[in-house]
């Protein structure tokens, strides 16, 4: 079963239906409800999300959402290693560096975010939902 991280971006895209992403976030939720992917993310994407979702449906609605989208997500801990990782590392964005190098502590092989830029030099696959879902036929 493929192991896949998955960034805010995407869980945004499904959670408040962005239009053109939502299709393709709501298709690989889907999977992971068929029990074909296994999705994991972070804590801090967890408080990311609920933090812009707040400001979209309310407090109540966001937490609502994440609950129900808690039971199809894997939520796995970044570590001091982590952090003195991504603190040292080149990359421009300090966040991405911490879902990066949670990924690889944890041995996940694919990153899904619409971010790619941030992610040149990652050692693991990053992709957009869309093409992730193009390349192993699962749309």
């Amino acid at each position: 079963m493929n192991k896949v991280f998955v960034d805010t971006d995407v869980i945004l895209d499904l959670l408040a239906e962005r239009i053109p992403n939502f299709h393709f976030s709501a298709v690989l939720f889907t999977f992971a409800e068929m029990k074909k992917l296994e999705l994991y993310t972070s804590p801090l994407i967890f408080a990311n999300t609920f933090y812009i979702l707040r400001k979209q449906i309310g407090n109540d609605s966001a937490k609502n959402a994440l609950r129900k989208l808690r039971i199809l997500l894997r939520v796995i801990d970044s570590s001091e290693s982590v952090i003195d990782k991504a603190l040292n590392s080149d990359f421009s964005d300090f966040e991405d560096a911490i879902q990066y190098y949670t990924a690889l502590e944890h041995k996940i092989p694919v990153i899904l975010t619409r971010n790619i830029r941030d992610y040149k030099k990652a050692s693991v696959i990053v992709q957009t939902p869309e093409a992730f879902l193009a390349a192993n036929q699962l749309i």
